[in-house]
């Protein structure tokens, strides 16, 4: 059987704003319920291309198709989406039955249907209560979700959300990203979300669209983002990563100094510089009795160490490693156990599968 067609299908957009491109040449494809993120710093066109998909900034150049029709050229009133934005967006002189059934009374539905479609929407966000109310008694996490009931009420096939919860404090934002997930998971509708937020598009996400200077710089699930960033700009910006500059070998290995690493198959050729990379979480602390396979082991010596509740994390140093430091993330058991300490020398093991070079030529 042929793969099914794309539910969102954009191809080739350009983007510019006078002489300055917002989007350079887009394309990617959203399969149907899919829960997509885009993900990147202000500036890096997450945001444009959201707007260009809901019509509400043209694009230049490129094409967009939304369940097989042509959508490119549409006003956004022509187009079948609900959008949430940041800043919520509602009504102030409305109240909360008003704000929801806003749409649905444009589209000229009857009263009654209005009236039962608005509870039911209302009982879905867990706020079937505060239907009388107004924005200005509600709390920010409330009024968000009174603006995500709005934009689901005329069950449109695409949900756009614009950076919704980034006005919230972290506990309610930590709150609503699963309540926003599981609403999403429930109605399977296809969604894309605006974020400069990583945590939120790792927990959120069926797939995420790394983007850098209106370019697409990787798309991948949040484990192949994190576990396997194809260029230094995602790994640098997906969580935290020791940077060393180093030099490549044959191969897939890599020099700092006199010491040779293994590290994951890479394209650069034997002599060109680059950065080696590695997550704190993935270098193992070494005893007598541990065992880790295609590891490389070094001696270092821990510098510092800082207490984060649920790990330590220490800085390594060495001569070996000309000056470079490393961080660390030790479990609390680890560190009881091996009695790490300031000033303490130990052994690490750095896994190859857990080691990328990016050669500065690529």
């Amino acid at each position: 059987m042929a793969d099914k067609a794309p539910f969102l299908k954009i191809r080739n957009l350009t983007k510019m704003f006078g002489t300055f491109t917002a989007l350079k040449d887009i394309s990617l494809d959203i399969s149907e319920s899919e829960f997509i993120c885009f993900l990147g710093p202000s500036g890096c066109g997450k945001t444009t291309l959201l707007r260009a998909i809901a019509g509400l900034d043209i694009q230049t150049h490129g094409t967009i198709e939304q369940a097989g029709k042509d959508i490119s050229a549409l006003p956004p009133a022509e187009r079948d989406f609900g959008i949430v934005f940041q800043s919520y967006a509602l009504f102030p002189n409305l109240t909360v039955n008003r704000n929801v059934a806003y749409g649905l009374e444009n589209a000229g539905q009857n009263k009654k249907a209005i009236k039962e479609r608005v509870s039911e929407l209302l009982e879905m966000v867990g706020l079937a209560d505060q239907g009388n109310k107004y924005p200005a008694q509600l709390s920010g996490g409330q009024q968000q979700r009174i603006a995500l009931a709005r934009a689901l009420a005329t069950s449109p096939g695409l949900l756009l959300l614009d950076e919704p919860l980034s006005a919230l404090d972290a506990k309610v934002r930590t709150f609503l990203r699963h309540e926003i997930k599981d609403l999403q998971a429930k109605l399977g509708i296809t969604t894309v979300m605006v974020t400069h937020d990583q945590e939120e598009a790792l927990t959120m996400a069926d797939r995420i669209v790394v983007m850098d200077h209106g370019t697409i710089e990787q798309v991948g699930t949040p484990i192949e983002i994190y576990r396997e960033p194809a260029t230094l700009f995602v790994a640098d910006f997906i969580g935290e990563m020791n940077q060393l500059a180093a030099v490549a070998g044959k191969d897939n290995t890599a020099r700092i100094g006199d010491i040779e690493f293994t590290c994951n198959p890479h394209s650069a050729k034997e002599g060109e510089t680059g950065i080696l990379t590695i997550r704190p979480e993935d270098i193992v602390p070494q005893t007598d009795q541990t065992k880790t396979n295609g590891a490389n082991i070094i001696d270092v010596t821990i510098s510092e160490m800082e207490f984060l509740g649920a790990f330590w994390r220490a800085t390594l140093s060495d001569e070996k490693l000309q000056g470079r430091r490393l961080l660390a993330d030790f479990s609390i058991n680890a560190v009881s156990r091996m009695g790490l300490k300031i000033g303490g020398q130990i052994k690490v093991a750095f896994p190859q599968d857990a080691m990328r070079f990016y050669g500065n030529g690529n």
